[in-house]
């Protein structure tokens, strides 16, 4: 039995996640779709707001787990028996991320190994940064994200009120 982990920070989640786990979930026996409790970025969503999210997007498969994690990603893999970790690419950009964070994780964990999947090209331009970014600026997410996500990031945005231009910024230079 093969498990899988899809680790992320994942705030918010959008389709092109969503899609990669659906797709990752129907590769391994055990997909565990986790989020980052404590990653080095400015959310607007906290760690059970981003579960929430996953845990609605996941609710048809069967095979996946959704669950918080904190620490080192491939010690949070060992410890739930994974011997696979699963990532999406978009553009060459993301290549040459998880290409370096894939050696570090297979210098740390030589039994884990990194799976990376492209994403579907209607998701390719998607990220967690542009979608907040239009988000912010009152262009339409509806394209890029399910509609219980679209609904709490207007509900967010109203509670950040005129702070928003500051927020936009932080979280752009963070991601």
């Amino acid at each position: 039995m093969t498990i899988a982990i899809y680790p992320g920070s994942f705030d918010p989640i959008h389709y092109g996640h969503i899609d990669i786990a659906q797709r990752a979930a129907k590769l391994f026996d055990t997909l565990i779709w986790a989020v980052y409790d404590r990653p080095l970025k400015n959310l607007l969503f906290s760690t059970e707001e981003r579960l929430a999210f996953m845990r609605e997007a996941a609710r048809t498969i069967p095979n996946v787990q959704v669950v918080p994690y904190s620490g080192l990603t491939v010690e949070f893999a060992r410890r739930m028996g994974a011997t696979v970790m699963v990532r999406g690419l978009r553009i060459t950009y993301d290549f040459e991320i998880e290409y370096q964070t894939a050696l570090t994780n297979r210098q740390l964990a030589d039994n884990i190994d990194t799976v990376c999947l492209m994403t579907s090209l209607k998701y390719a331009f998607v990220s967690s940064s542009i979608l907040k970014e239009v988000a912010f600026a009152g262009g339409s997410i509806s394209p890029m994200v399910p509609p219980y996500v679209e609904a709490a990031l207007k509900k967010r945005l109203a509670q950040l009120g005129d702070d928003r231009g500051d927020k936009v910024k932080m979280v752009s230079l963070q991601e």
